[in-house]
């Protein structure tokens, strides 16, 4: 609803002064009108081209404390950490609002209504405090949730907070396969891990990859963590490691997957015109997008196009004004080896059925052609659901502003991040540059 809310609003915000209720089209002068309905809004514009007038957002300030496979620390204090550093890292103690990305809080540890307990454990309470969610893009709604807060001016500095606790009650998996369709997927078995096996299967079936085609995506990832601190995994590992690693299922490998495990981490946005107040070295959103694809594998035509990556990212490159050639480095969603190769394809870097060769021919790594997971990803650096697009955004910025050490891509500029909700149902792109 948050985000409905905040779309709508946004995109009309326009241009007129504030004493004069007229609003200049492309054809004629109208009257603005927002209907309200009992469940939302609809918006009065007929069949008008409507200019829609959004004030660039930047990031000024950042927050992240290391992954861990298991925190002693509660969501609340997690939160309210990083919370407090991007705060400190812009200079500022107050925000006009603040969206918090978990998806499993009420399911692991009981908690719902998680903004608002995160808010006031981090002194904040009074302001706007909402929870987003969008199954494992999360962290990646509550980014963009609160980019449109700020575009549209709702607020003049709004903070992103993602936190994620994977390793308490019963466990994630089968709060996990929720994400699915609970009638015809999750009454028949079917979890996330199951559907990326299932795409890895028809994959290496159609294209004829070999059985060791996926592993460089594994070895970059790991060898890029090593040199992040927050990573949860410093460790290099070999293609054999990869490819002897135990099967989970079929022919999905521990290697393939990204770890449970616990951590948060956020951004602080304001306007572009004001970044400068607050940093020296801003990261500008230059896109934020959402597309979807129908809901479930089965229905999909051919599922291993990956539509809502792609018209996600076709979104967000045109709002951006820039094309895939612009872009430095990509943050992918590479929960499994699988998820990361169709994403490669789906943006348009690489044709359907040779995304794996850019990892086995060794095109990704920082130095590659092709970037991606450059502090370790979701494989090595850990994939706390509700943070992790956080963490990315974080990465990128570090990135972006040539503070990525032993990482560091080469002349950073562009920055894209993908986020996936579900088996790529939903999924959320974000575009950054400086």
């Amino acid at each position: 609803m948050t985000l409905v809310i905040y779309a709508a609003y946004a995109y009309t915000a326009y241009a007129a002064q504030a004493s004069r209720p007229w609003v200049h089209t492309t054809a004629r002068v109208w009257p603005r009108r927002l209907i309200w309905g009992s469940v939302g809004c609809t918006i009065a514009a007929g069949a008008y081209n409507i200019r829609r007038i959004m004030r660039p957002v930047s990031i000024v300030g950042i927050g992240q404390v290391p992954i861990q496979k298991k925190y002693d620390l509660s969501l609340r204090e997690l939160g309210a950490a990083v919370t407090h550093q991007a705060l400190t890292h812009a200079g500022t103690d107050r925000v006009d609002a603040l969206f918090v990305g978990n998806m499993l809080s009420d399911e692991l540890q009981g908690q719902k209504h998680l903004a608002a307990l995160v808010a006031d454990e981090a002194g904040l309470y009074g302001v706007e405090a909402l929870q987003v969610r969008a199954a494992t893009a999360t962290g990646a709604a509550a980014l963009r949730v609160a980019y449109l807060a700020v575009a549209s001016g709702q607020a003049n500095l709004a903070a992103a907070v993602g936190v994620e606790k994977m390793n308490e009650g019963a466990g994630p998996t089968a709060a996990l396969a929720k994400a699915l369709d609970a009638h015809y997927e999750v009454n028949t078995g079917a979890t996330l891990i199951s559907k990326n096996a299932e795409l890895m299967r028809l994959y290496r079936r159609q294209f004829n990859v070999p059985e060791d085609g996926f592993v460089n995506f594994a070895v970059n990832a790991h060898d890029n963590a090593r040199h992040n601190a927050n990573a949860l995994f410093r460790k290099r590992v070999t293609a054999h490691t990869v490819k002897n690693s135990r099967v989970i299922q079929e022919p999905l490998r521990l290697m393939d997957c990204s770890p449970i495990c616990d951590g948060a981490a956020a951004v602080l946005l304001a306007p572009r015109s004001e970044a400068h107040t607050y940093t020296s070295q801003p990261v500008h959103i230059l896109a934020s997008s959402v597309a979807t694809d129908r809901f479930r594998m089965a229905d999909r035509s051919n599922p291993l196009l990956l539509e809502a990556a792609r018209l996600s990212a076709q979104k967000a490159f045109h709002q951006a004004n820039i094309t895939q050639g612009d872009i430095n480095l990509f943050e992918v969603h590479d929960a499994f080896s699988i998820m990361a190769c169709l994403l490669l394809e789906a943006v348009g870097f690489a044709p359907e059925g040779a995304g794996w060769r850019l990892a086995a021919e060794g095109q990704i790594g920082p130095q590659g052609r092709f970037p991606i997971a450059t502090m370790g990803g979701l494989k090595a650096r850990g994939h706390p659901i509700g943070a992790t697009a956080l963490y990315q955004t974080c990465e990128i910025v570090l990135q972006l502003t040539g503070t990525a050490g032993k990482n560091q891509v080469p002349h950073a500029q562009v920055g894209l991040m993908q986020s996936v909700g579900g088996a790529a149902t939903t999924v959320i792109t974000h575009i950054f540059g400086v």
